[in-house]
């Protein structure tokens, strides 16, 4: 029987049982072996193939598509399986920052980039984040009336309701924001506002303004792959809203679980303020 050993690519792993490695040496490739099978059998291809689709959109009882599974952005939508073949750029249009948020982006150091980094700093991370700003899986829990998105990133989680309730007329600021959703024939819509100003939009540094509005499209096309795009509108820091292209996720294997994952923010003042003085020195 083969070994059916999972090595989680968004956790740390460390093969223990050495002595039952065999090391085999080619020109172009090596192989290491586990029991009866190839470290490459057991760990996952390099070069990976495609998921199929897997059948038509599985629905739920009142006929809408069922997001429910444990989603992932790699290549083949299996977590435990380790490639060296990287995953494709997505093409987007530039973001239409203004003059004035694109200096103050442009003007962030490396180091500024990663301190001001929101979940650098055991931030949520917020909407669309949940969705774009991880390369963990996260878990959809698909109800009649409701979405609930579990994060693996932070252990956090997400509630949405489909029935187009209307905004608050003074919503407070929350890291998801306040949503609003619902059914645009296949596609889930989820509209958000007053999003708290300490999260990113992405990573790259996009800050934002307390106008910031989410617009998220959610569709599930077969089962083994989900589809997300978002729009950003935000006119004290964008000059025309932005779209993002459709970002692809695809279904993990039955039975995989998201894995504990909490952020420890272990910062020391000193050891921060030395990195600063010391980028400063090198930029003189």
């Amino acid at each position: 029987m083969r070994s059916q050993v999972r090595y989680p690519m968004h956790g740390c792993a460390a093969l223990a049982a050495v002595g039952l490695l065999t090391a085999t040496a080619a020109a172009q490739d090596q192989t290491v072996t586990v029991g009866q099978g190839s470290f490459l059998e057991v760990m996952g291809t390099t070069a990976p193939e495609p998921l199929p689709q897997g059948g038509p959109t599985p629905r739920m009882a009142d006929g809408h598509p069922d997001f429910s599974g444990v989603w992932f952005s790699g290549n083949i939508g299996q977590p435990q399986s380790w490639s060296r073949t990287p995953r494709p750029r997505v093409e987007e249009d530039p973001i239409p920052f203004q003059p004035w948020a694109q200096e103050r982006i442009d003007s962030m150091s490396r180091t500024e980039m990663q301190l001001n980094s929101p979940e650098v700093n055991c931030m949520p991370k917020g909407v669309p984040g949940s969705f774009v700003g991880t390369g963990h899986p996260f878990e959809l829990v698909a109800l009649p009336g409701r979405l609930i998105q579990l994060i693996e990133v932070g252990n956090n989680w997400r509630a949405m309701r489909t029935d187009r309730r209307p905004h608050p007329e003074y919503p407070d600021p929350l890291f998801n924001g306040n949503s609003s959703a619902w059914w645009e024939g296949d596609t889930l819509v989820v509209d958000s506002i007053a999003i708290d100003e300490r999260i990113w939009v992405l990573d790259n540094g996009w800050f934002h303004s307390d106008e910031l509005r989410i617009v998220e499209r959610i569709r599930r096309p077969s089962v083994n792959y989900l589809e997300y795009q978002f729009t950003a509108e935000d006119p004290k820091v964008l000059t025309a809203p932005w779209t993002s292209a459709w970002r692809t996720f695809t279904l993990t294997r039955d039975g995989d679980e998201l894995l504990e994952n909490y952020c420890s923010n272990n910062q020391d003042p000193e050891e921060l303020q030395k990195l600063r003085d010391q980028e400063a020195n090198q930029n003189r």
